[in-house]
Protein backbone atom coordinates (compact mmCIF):
# COMPACT_ATOMS: atom_id res chain seq x y z
CA UNK A 1 0.00 0.00 0.00
CA UNK A 2 1.36 3.37 -1.17
CA UNK A 3 1.73 5.77 1.45
CA UNK A 4 0.32 9.14 0.22
CA UNK A 5 1.94 12.42 1.83
CA UNK A 6 0.32 15.55 1.86
CA UNK A 7 2.91 18.35 1.16
CA UNK A 8 2.61 22.50 1.76
CA UNK A 9 3.26 24.79 -1.10
CA UNK A 10 3.08 28.70 -1.11
CA UNK A 11 2.84 30.73 -4.07
CA UNK A 12 3.48 34.87 -4.34
CA UNK A 13 2.32 36.94 -6.84
CA UNK A 14 3.40 40.47 -7.86
CA UNK A 15 2.11 41.66 -11.14
CA UNK A 16 1.58 45.07 -13.36
CA UNK A 17 4.45 46.70 -11.03
CA UNK A 18 5.22 49.22 -14.08
CA UNK A 19 8.12 50.61 -12.48
CA UNK A 20 6.80 51.86 -8.95
CA UNK A 21 9.80 50.74 -6.96
CA UNK A 22 8.60 52.94 -4.00
CA UNK A 23 5.86 53.53 -2.27
CA UNK A 24 3.33 55.65 -4.04
CA UNK A 25 -0.40 56.93 -3.47
CA UNK A 26 -3.22 54.13 -4.43
CA UNK A 27 -6.55 54.22 -4.91
CA UNK A 28 -9.86 53.13 -2.97
CA UNK A 29 -13.47 52.55 -2.93
CA UNK A 30 -15.12 53.91 -0.16
CA UNK A 31 -18.56 53.78 -0.63
CA UNK A 32 -19.64 56.32 -2.91
CA UNK A 33 -16.37 58.07 -2.51
CA UNK A 34 -12.61 57.86 -3.78
CA UNK A 35 -10.42 57.65 -0.77
CA UNK A 36 -6.75 57.22 -1.06
CA UNK A 37 -3.36 55.50 0.72
CA UNK A 38 0.12 55.37 0.18
CA UNK A 39 1.10 51.71 -0.84
CA UNK A 40 3.49 49.83 -2.06
CA UNK A 41 7.42 49.83 -2.79
CA UNK A 42 10.16 47.34 -3.63
CA UNK A 43 10.93 47.27 0.09
CA UNK A 44 7.71 46.43 1.62
CA UNK A 45 7.72 43.55 -0.92
CA UNK A 46 11.35 42.44 -0.09
CA UNK A 47 9.68 42.71 3.72
CA UNK A 48 6.43 40.94 3.48
CA UNK A 49 8.61 38.29 1.38
CA UNK A 50 10.93 37.77 4.56
CA UNK A 51 7.69 37.58 7.18
CA UNK A 52 6.39 34.73 4.71
CA UNK A 53 9.54 32.26 4.69
CA UNK A 54 10.10 33.19 8.38
CA UNK A 55 6.98 30.58 8.59
CA UNK A 56 7.39 28.66 5.18
CA UNK A 57 11.02 28.71 4.25
CA UNK A 58 10.95 27.91 0.56
CA UNK A 59 8.00 30.20 -1.63
CA UNK A 60 7.30 30.56 -5.46
CA UNK A 61 7.56 33.96 -6.02
CA UNK A 62 6.15 35.11 -9.74
CA UNK A 63 5.92 38.11 -11.58
CA UNK A 64 3.22 38.74 -14.57
CA UNK A 65 5.42 41.56 -16.44
CA UNK A 66 4.87 44.56 -16.84
CA UNK A 67 7.88 45.78 -14.93
CA UNK A 68 10.30 47.48 -16.72
CA UNK A 69 8.74 50.63 -17.67
CA UNK A 70 5.82 53.25 -16.21
CA UNK A 71 8.02 55.90 -14.16
CA UNK A 72 10.50 58.04 -15.26
CA UNK A 73 13.99 56.82 -13.39
CA UNK A 74 12.77 53.17 -15.43
CA UNK A 75 11.86 54.49 -18.42
CA UNK A 76 15.04 57.15 -18.50
CA UNK A 77 17.56 54.60 -17.85
CA UNK A 78 15.28 51.91 -20.29
CA UNK A 79 14.87 49.40 -17.57
CA UNK A 80 18.56 49.23 -16.38
CA UNK A 81 18.09 50.38 -12.99
CA UNK A 82 15.76 47.68 -11.63
CA UNK A 83 17.49 44.34 -12.08
CA UNK A 84 19.66 44.70 -9.20
CA UNK A 85 16.54 45.85 -7.53
CA UNK A 86 14.64 42.55 -8.61
CA UNK A 87 17.41 40.28 -7.95
CA UNK A 88 17.09 41.37 -4.44
CA UNK A 89 13.98 40.13 -4.10
CA UNK A 90 14.57 36.61 -5.00
CA UNK A 91 12.21 35.58 -7.85
CA UNK A 92 11.53 32.47 -10.06
CA UNK A 93 10.26 33.90 -13.56
CA UNK A 94 8.28 36.35 -14.97
CA UNK A 95 6.75 36.99 -18.62
CA UNK A 96 5.99 40.40 -20.25
CA UNK A 97 4.12 43.25 -21.82
CA UNK A 98 5.54 46.43 -21.45
CA UNK A 99 8.58 45.38 -20.81
CA UNK A 100 9.46 45.29 -24.42
CA UNK A 101 9.07 49.49 -24.93
CA UNK A 102 12.71 49.13 -25.78
CA UNK A 103 12.89 46.77 -28.36
CA UNK A 104 13.61 42.99 -28.39
CA UNK A 105 17.02 43.51 -27.99
CA UNK A 106 16.76 45.48 -25.12
CA UNK A 107 14.45 43.25 -23.53
CA UNK A 108 16.76 40.06 -23.54
CA UNK A 109 19.85 42.62 -22.19
CA UNK A 110 17.12 43.41 -19.36
CA UNK A 111 16.70 39.10 -18.34
CA UNK A 112 20.46 38.61 -18.95
CA UNK A 113 20.80 40.48 -15.73
CA UNK A 114 18.59 38.86 -13.92
CA UNK A 115 18.59 35.75 -11.85
CA UNK A 116 15.61 34.31 -12.96
CA UNK A 117 14.22 33.56 -16.68
CA UNK A 118 11.97 35.43 -18.62
CA UNK A 119 9.18 32.52 -20.31
CA UNK A 120 6.75 32.63 -23.19
CA UNK A 121 5.34 29.70 -25.00
CA UNK A 122 4.04 32.68 -27.54
CA UNK A 123 6.54 34.89 -28.38
CA UNK A 124 8.79 34.41 -31.58
CA UNK A 125 11.46 35.26 -34.33
CA UNK A 126 9.72 36.51 -37.31
CA UNK A 127 12.54 34.14 -39.36
CA UNK A 128 12.83 31.29 -37.65
CA UNK A 129 9.37 30.81 -36.13
CA UNK A 130 11.99 29.91 -32.77
CA UNK A 131 10.75 31.03 -29.13
CA UNK A 132 13.08 33.97 -28.36
CA UNK A 133 12.29 32.72 -24.93
CA UNK A 134 11.80 29.26 -22.52
CA UNK A 135 8.49 28.13 -22.50
CA UNK A 136 8.69 26.52 -19.24
CA UNK A 137 10.46 26.41 -16.08
CA UNK A 138 10.88 23.63 -13.54
CA UNK A 139 11.38 24.05 -10.02
CA UNK A 140 10.86 22.02 -6.50
CA UNK A 141 10.28 24.04 -3.36
CA UNK A 142 9.10 21.84 -0.21
CA UNK A 143 9.35 18.93 -1.98
CA UNK A 144 6.70 20.23 -4.81
CA UNK A 145 7.87 19.38 -8.35
CA UNK A 146 6.23 22.26 -10.09
CA UNK A 147 5.92 23.03 -14.25
CA UNK A 148 5.85 26.98 -14.46
CA UNK A 149 4.59 27.75 -17.97
CA UNK A 150 4.61 31.80 -19.13
CA UNK A 151 2.74 33.62 -21.43
CA UNK A 152 3.57 37.38 -22.77
CA UNK A 153 1.20 39.70 -23.98
CA UNK A 154 -0.40 38.85 -27.43
CA UNK A 155 -1.15 42.43 -27.97
CA UNK A 156 2.47 43.35 -28.34
CA UNK A 157 2.72 43.02 -32.23
CA UNK A 158 -1.10 44.12 -32.69
CA UNK A 159 -1.53 47.59 -31.24
CA UNK A 160 1.60 48.38 -29.51
CA UNK A 161 4.36 50.83 -30.98
CA UNK A 162 5.78 48.66 -34.05
CA UNK A 163 9.07 48.85 -32.45
CA UNK A 164 8.12 47.08 -29.15
CA UNK A 165 8.16 43.82 -31.44
CA UNK A 166 10.45 44.62 -34.36
CA UNK A 167 11.26 41.19 -35.57
CA UNK A 168 9.39 39.37 -33.59
CA UNK A 169 5.53 38.35 -33.49
CA UNK A 170 2.87 37.02 -30.84
CA UNK A 171 0.27 34.15 -30.96
CA UNK A 172 -2.37 33.86 -28.10
CA UNK A 173 -0.53 30.87 -26.95
CA UNK A 174 -4.02 28.61 -26.02
CA UNK A 175 -2.61 26.15 -29.39
CA UNK A 176 0.60 25.99 -28.19
CA UNK A 177 -0.59 25.33 -24.65
CA UNK A 178 -1.51 21.66 -24.12
CA UNK A 179 1.58 20.49 -25.54
CA UNK A 180 4.11 21.71 -23.05
CA UNK A 181 1.69 20.86 -20.24
CA UNK A 182 1.78 17.28 -21.41
CA UNK A 183 5.54 17.62 -21.98
CA UNK A 184 5.54 18.93 -18.19
CA UNK A 185 3.20 16.46 -16.95
CA UNK A 186 3.92 13.54 -18.68
CA UNK A 187 7.72 13.49 -19.45
CA UNK A 188 8.85 15.41 -16.85
CA UNK A 189 6.82 14.24 -13.86
CA UNK A 190 5.63 17.76 -12.24
CA UNK A 191 3.44 17.51 -9.72
CA UNK A 192 1.87 21.34 -10.24
CA UNK A 193 1.11 23.11 -13.40
CA UNK A 194 1.09 26.65 -12.57
CA UNK A 195 0.32 29.63 -16.12
CA UNK A 196 2.10 32.43 -15.32
CA UNK A 197 0.05 34.67 -17.62
CA UNK A 198 -0.37 38.56 -19.27
CA UNK A 199 -3.00 38.25 -21.91
CA UNK A 200 -5.95 39.78 -19.76
CA UNK A 201 -8.55 38.54 -17.07
CA UNK A 202 -11.55 37.58 -19.22
CA UNK A 203 -8.93 35.82 -21.68
CA UNK A 204 -7.27 33.64 -18.80
CA UNK A 205 -11.08 32.76 -18.34
CA UNK A 206 -11.44 31.36 -21.27
CA UNK A 207 -8.37 29.94 -21.87
CA UNK A 208 -8.88 28.14 -18.10
CA UNK A 209 -12.19 27.02 -19.74
CA UNK A 210 -10.85 25.41 -23.06
CA UNK A 211 -7.33 24.28 -21.81
CA UNK A 212 -7.40 21.41 -19.25
CA UNK A 213 -4.38 20.41 -16.63
CA UNK A 214 -3.47 23.99 -15.38
CA UNK A 215 -3.35 23.68 -11.57
CA UNK A 216 -3.44 27.59 -11.15
CA UNK A 217 -3.12 30.52 -13.09
CA UNK A 218 -1.66 33.31 -12.20
CA UNK A 219 -2.83 36.46 -13.74
CA UNK A 220 -1.84 40.14 -15.03
CA UNK A 221 -2.41 43.05 -17.24
CA UNK A 222 -6.17 44.04 -16.44
CA UNK A 223 -5.18 45.45 -12.76
CA UNK A 224 -8.08 43.26 -10.99
CA UNK A 225 -8.07 43.25 -7.28
CA UNK A 226 -8.73 39.56 -6.71
CA UNK A 227 -10.25 38.79 -3.26
CA UNK A 228 -11.35 35.59 -3.78
CA UNK A 229 -10.03 33.54 -6.60
CA UNK A 230 -11.77 32.22 -9.39
CA UNK A 231 -11.97 28.20 -10.18
CA UNK A 232 -12.84 27.38 -13.57
CA UNK A 233 -12.69 23.72 -13.81
CA UNK A 234 -9.94 22.80 -11.72
CA UNK A 235 -8.07 25.69 -12.40
CA UNK A 236 -7.16 28.47 -9.29
CA UNK A 237 -6.81 32.15 -11.26
CA UNK A 238 -5.94 35.12 -9.40
CA UNK A 239 -4.97 38.59 -10.03
CA UNK A 240 -3.32 41.08 -7.44
CA UNK A 241 -3.95 44.58 -8.88
CA UNK A 242 -1.10 46.98 -9.91
CA UNK A 243 1.60 49.16 -9.44
CA UNK A 244 3.55 47.01 -6.83
CA UNK A 245 0.49 48.06 -4.32
CA UNK A 246 -0.89 44.50 -3.47
CA UNK A 247 0.84 40.54 -3.50
CA UNK A 248 -1.36 37.76 -4.32
CA UNK A 249 -0.52 34.97 -1.33
CA UNK A 250 -1.46 31.69 -2.35
CA UNK A 251 -1.29 28.50 0.24
CA UNK A 252 -1.67 24.96 -1.39
CA UNK A 253 -2.27 21.54 -0.03
CA UNK A 254 -0.82 18.79 -2.68
CA UNK A 255 -1.74 15.45 -2.72
CA UNK A 256 -1.05 12.52 -5.37
CA UNK A 257 -0.03 15.69 -7.76
CA UNK A 258 -3.73 17.34 -6.94
CA UNK A 259 -4.43 20.15 -5.26
CA UNK A 260 -6.71 19.06 -1.94
CA UNK A 261 -6.57 22.16 -0.53
CA UNK A 262 -5.91 26.14 -0.52
CA UNK A 263 -6.69 29.26 1.08
CA UNK A 264 -5.86 32.93 -0.92
CA UNK A 265 -5.35 36.48 0.70
CA UNK A 266 -4.85 39.50 -1.62
CA UNK A 267 -2.51 41.18 0.24
CA UNK A 268 -2.46 44.80 0.59
CA UNK A 269 1.11 46.59 1.02
CA UNK A 270 0.10 49.85 3.36
CA UNK A 271 2.06 51.56 5.96
CA UNK A 272 1.71 48.73 8.51
CA UNK A 273 4.34 46.40 6.51
CA UNK A 274 7.53 47.86 7.56
CA UNK A 275 10.54 48.61 4.94
CA UNK A 276 13.12 46.25 4.54
CA UNK A 277 16.24 48.49 5.25
CA UNK A 278 18.84 47.07 2.39
CA UNK A 279 16.12 47.11 -0.59
CA UNK A 280 15.33 50.37 0.77
CA UNK A 281 18.80 51.87 1.12
CA UNK A 282 19.51 50.33 -2.56
CA UNK A 283 15.83 51.81 -3.96
CA UNK A 284 17.47 55.15 -2.34
CA UNK A 285 20.52 55.50 -4.26
CA UNK A 286 18.74 54.32 -7.23
CA UNK A 287 16.35 57.27 -7.17
CA UNK A 288 19.19 59.79 -5.63
CA UNK A 289 19.76 61.30 -9.15
CA UNK A 290 16.29 62.12 -9.29
CA UNK A 291 14.66 62.67 -6.34
CA UNK A 292 15.41 66.88 -6.40
CA UNK A 293 13.67 67.39 -9.97
CA UNK A 294 10.81 64.90 -9.64
CA UNK A 295 9.85 66.26 -6.09
CA UNK A 296 9.35 70.00 -7.43
CA UNK A 297 5.82 71.07 -6.77
CA UNK A 298 4.24 72.08 -10.71
CA UNK A 299 0.92 73.21 -9.36
CA UNK A 300 -2.21 72.42 -7.82
CA UNK A 301 -5.47 70.09 -8.46
CA UNK A 302 -8.96 70.58 -7.89
CA UNK A 303 -9.74 67.47 -8.60
CA UNK A 304 -8.42 63.54 -7.78
CA UNK A 305 -6.85 62.50 -10.83
CA UNK A 306 -6.98 58.93 -11.77
CA UNK A 307 -7.70 56.45 -13.91
CA UNK A 308 -9.77 54.08 -12.04
CA UNK A 309 -12.61 54.41 -14.83
CA UNK A 310 -13.31 52.42 -17.83
CA UNK A 311 -14.85 55.02 -19.58
CA UNK A 312 -12.94 58.17 -18.76
CA UNK A 313 -10.53 58.97 -16.03
CA UNK A 314 -10.05 62.65 -14.80
CA UNK A 315 -6.55 62.15 -15.25
CA UNK A 316 -6.91 61.66 -19.08
CA UNK A 317 -9.08 64.79 -19.02
CA UNK A 318 -6.09 66.99 -17.76
CA UNK A 319 -3.69 65.76 -20.45
CA UNK A 320 -6.70 65.99 -22.87
CA UNK A 321 -8.23 69.81 -22.06
CA UNK A 322 -4.12 70.63 -22.09
CA UNK A 323 -4.00 69.32 -25.91
CA UNK A 324 -6.98 71.23 -26.47
CA UNK A 325 -5.54 74.38 -24.85
CA UNK A 326 -2.84 74.37 -26.87
CA UNK A 327 -3.85 73.12 -30.80
CA UNK A 328 -7.64 74.82 -30.40
CA UNK A 329 -8.28 71.73 -32.36
CA UNK A 330 -12.00 70.15 -32.39
CA UNK A 331 -11.31 66.79 -30.42
CA UNK A 332 -8.42 65.17 -28.58
CA UNK A 333 -7.94 61.13 -28.10
CA UNK A 334 -5.20 59.42 -26.10
CA UNK A 335 -5.32 55.60 -25.33
CA UNK A 336 -7.20 54.12 -22.51
CA UNK A 337 -4.07 53.41 -20.19
CA UNK A 338 -4.52 51.57 -16.73
CA UNK A 339 -1.08 52.82 -15.38
CA UNK A 340 -0.76 55.75 -13.28
CA UNK A 341 -0.52 55.95 -9.48
CA UNK A 342 -3.24 58.37 -8.66
CA UNK A 343 -2.92 61.79 -7.60
CA UNK A 344 -5.15 63.15 -5.11
CA UNK A 345 -6.92 66.71 -4.64
CA UNK A 346 -3.94 69.13 -3.74
CA UNK A 347 -0.24 69.26 -4.88
CA UNK A 348 1.15 68.20 -8.40
CA UNK A 349 4.75 67.30 -8.60
CA UNK A 350 7.23 67.32 -11.69
CA UNK A 351 6.95 62.88 -10.91
CA UNK A 352 3.20 62.84 -11.10
CA UNK A 353 3.16 64.23 -15.01
CA UNK A 354 5.92 61.59 -15.77
CA UNK A 355 3.41 58.60 -14.26
CA UNK A 356 0.51 60.20 -16.06
CA UNK A 357 2.58 59.85 -19.38
CA UNK A 358 5.45 58.43 -19.08
CA UNK A 359 6.58 57.74 -22.90
CA UNK A 360 6.10 61.48 -23.21
CA UNK A 361 5.47 61.05 -26.60
CA UNK A 362 4.90 64.72 -28.99
CA UNK A 363 1.55 66.17 -29.50
CA UNK A 364 0.53 65.62 -32.87
CA UNK A 365 -2.34 66.77 -35.04
CA UNK A 366 -4.33 65.08 -38.16
CA UNK A 367 -6.97 65.52 -39.63
CA UNK A 368 -10.49 63.45 -39.07
CA UNK A 369 -13.63 62.81 -41.14
CA UNK A 370 -16.82 62.38 -39.14
CA UNK A 371 -16.55 58.92 -40.69
CA UNK A 372 -13.30 58.34 -39.48
CA UNK A 373 -13.90 59.36 -36.03
CA UNK A 374 -16.75 57.61 -35.93
CA UNK A 375 -14.89 53.89 -37.54
CA UNK A 376 -11.94 54.93 -35.03
CA UNK A 377 -14.43 54.98 -32.01
CA UNK A 378 -16.36 51.36 -33.12
CA UNK A 379 -12.36 49.78 -33.68
CA UNK A 380 -11.84 50.99 -30.07
CA UNK A 381 -15.22 49.99 -28.36
CA UNK A 382 -14.52 46.09 -29.68
CA UNK A 383 -10.95 46.07 -28.71
CA UNK A 384 -12.42 47.05 -25.23
CA UNK A 385 -15.52 44.79 -24.90
CA UNK A 386 -15.48 41.91 -27.11
CA UNK A 387 -17.67 39.12 -27.04
CA UNK A 388 -14.96 36.94 -27.52
CA UNK A 389 -12.31 37.81 -25.33
CA UNK A 390 -9.56 36.53 -27.61
CA UNK A 391 -10.39 39.68 -29.28
CA UNK A 392 -10.17 42.23 -26.64
CA UNK A 393 -7.04 43.65 -27.71
CA UNK A 394 -6.89 47.05 -25.30
CA UNK A 395 -6.87 49.40 -22.26
CA UNK A 396 -9.48 50.78 -21.27
CA UNK A 397 -11.99 52.60 -23.76
CA UNK A 398 -9.70 55.83 -25.67
CA UNK A 399 -9.74 58.69 -23.76
CA UNK A 400 -11.65 61.81 -25.80
CA UNK A 401 -12.38 65.60 -25.53
CA UNK A 402 -14.82 67.38 -27.98
CA UNK A 403 -17.29 64.25 -28.62
CA UNK A 404 -20.15 62.88 -27.13
CA UNK A 405 -20.65 59.10 -27.24
CA UNK A 406 -23.56 57.00 -26.17
CA UNK A 407 -23.47 53.30 -27.35
CA UNK A 408 -24.78 49.75 -26.40
CA UNK A 409 -22.03 47.28 -24.50
CA UNK A 410 -24.03 44.44 -25.62
CA UNK A 411 -23.99 45.38 -29.68
CA UNK A 412 -22.06 43.70 -31.88
CA UNK A 413 -19.00 45.28 -34.04
CA UNK A 414 -20.09 47.99 -35.51
CA UNK A 415 -23.48 48.17 -34.15
CA UNK A 416 -22.46 49.90 -30.60
CA UNK A 417 -22.45 53.79 -31.52
CA UNK A 418 -26.18 55.08 -30.79
CA UNK A 419 -25.13 58.80 -31.17
CA UNK A 420 -22.12 60.53 -31.72
CA UNK A 421 -21.52 64.08 -31.37
CA UNK A 422 -18.53 66.98 -31.76
CA UNK A 423 -19.11 69.50 -29.76
CA UNK A 424 -23.21 70.23 -29.96
CA UNK A 425 -23.62 69.14 -33.25
CA UNK A 426 -24.27 65.75 -34.89
CA UNK A 427 -21.31 64.23 -36.83
CA UNK A 428 -21.28 64.97 -39.93
CA UNK A 429 -19.18 61.90 -42.00
CA UNK A 430 -17.98 63.68 -44.47
CA UNK A 431 -17.05 66.91 -42.52
CA UNK A 432 -13.44 67.15 -41.28
CA UNK A 433 -12.30 67.48 -38.11
CA UNK A 434 -9.14 68.60 -36.64
CA UNK A 435 -7.70 66.40 -34.19
CA UNK A 436 -5.21 66.52 -31.53
CA UNK A 437 -3.56 63.06 -29.80
CA UNK A 438 -1.00 61.32 -28.40
CA UNK A 439 0.76 57.99 -29.67
CA UNK A 440 -0.76 55.30 -32.58
CA UNK A 441 -3.19 54.52 -30.06
CA UNK A 442 -4.73 57.88 -29.93
CA UNK A 443 -5.33 57.82 -33.30
CA UNK A 444 -4.02 54.48 -35.40
CA UNK A 445 -1.82 55.50 -38.62
CA UNK A 446 -4.74 54.26 -41.03
CA UNK A 447 -6.73 57.01 -39.88
CA UNK A 448 -6.48 60.53 -40.43
CA UNK A 449 -4.42 62.59 -43.61
CA UNK A 450 -1.59 65.70 -42.67
CA UNK A 451 -0.20 63.96 -39.44
CA UNK A 452 2.01 66.06 -37.75
CA UNK A 453 4.17 66.01 -35.14
CA UNK A 454 3.78 68.99 -33.20
CA UNK A 455 7.16 70.80 -31.68
CA UNK A 456 5.89 69.60 -27.90
CA UNK A 457 6.16 66.70 -25.82
CA UNK A 458 3.21 65.53 -23.51
CA UNK A 459 4.71 65.89 -20.89
CA UNK A 460 6.44 69.51 -21.39
CA UNK A 461 2.75 71.00 -22.55
CA UNK A 462 1.11 69.35 -19.26
CA UNK A 463 3.69 71.12 -17.41
CA UNK A 464 3.03 74.52 -19.06
CA UNK A 465 -0.84 73.99 -19.10
CA UNK A 466 -0.35 73.06 -14.57
CA UNK A 467 2.17 76.11 -14.35
CA UNK A 468 -0.72 78.79 -16.50
CA UNK A 469 -3.79 77.55 -15.15
CA UNK A 470 -3.37 76.37 -10.94
CA UNK A 471 -5.26 75.29 -9.50
CA UNK A 472 -6.41 72.79 -12.48
CA UNK A 473 -10.28 71.62 -12.61
CA UNK A 474 -10.59 68.69 -14.78
CA UNK A 475 -13.69 66.68 -13.89
CA UNK A 476 -15.63 63.66 -15.10
CA UNK A 477 -17.45 65.44 -18.03
CA UNK A 478 -19.43 62.18 -18.74
CA UNK A 479 -18.69 62.27 -22.18
CA UNK A 480 -19.05 58.84 -22.90
CA UNK A 481 -22.17 56.97 -22.06
CA UNK A 482 -23.15 53.50 -22.36
CA UNK A 483 -27.03 53.69 -22.80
Amino acid sequence: MIKLTKKELTIIQMNDTHGYIEEHWEHFYQGNHSTYSKMGGYARIKAYLEEVQKEKEEILFLDNGDTFHGTYPVVQTKGTILPPLLNKLGLDAMTAHWDFAYGPDAIKDLVNELTYPMLAINAYDKETDELIFPPYLIEEKKGVRIGIIGIAATIIDKVMPKHFSEGIYFTMGNEELPRYIHELKEEQGVDLIVLLSHLGFPQEIKLAEEVDGIDVLLSGHTHNRIYEPVKINHTIIFQSGCHGSFLGHLDLTVENKEIVNYHHQLVFLDETIKENREVKQLVNEAMAPYREQLDTVIGYTEVDLHRNGVLESTMDNLLLTSMLDYTGADVAFSNGWRYGAPIPKGPIIENDLWNIIPVNPPVSKTTLTGREIWNMLEENLENTFAKDPYEQMGGYVKRSMGISLYFKFENPYGQRIQELFVGEDAVEMEKEYEAVFVTVQGVPAKYGKNREALDIHAVDLLRDYINENSPVYTPLTHNIKGV
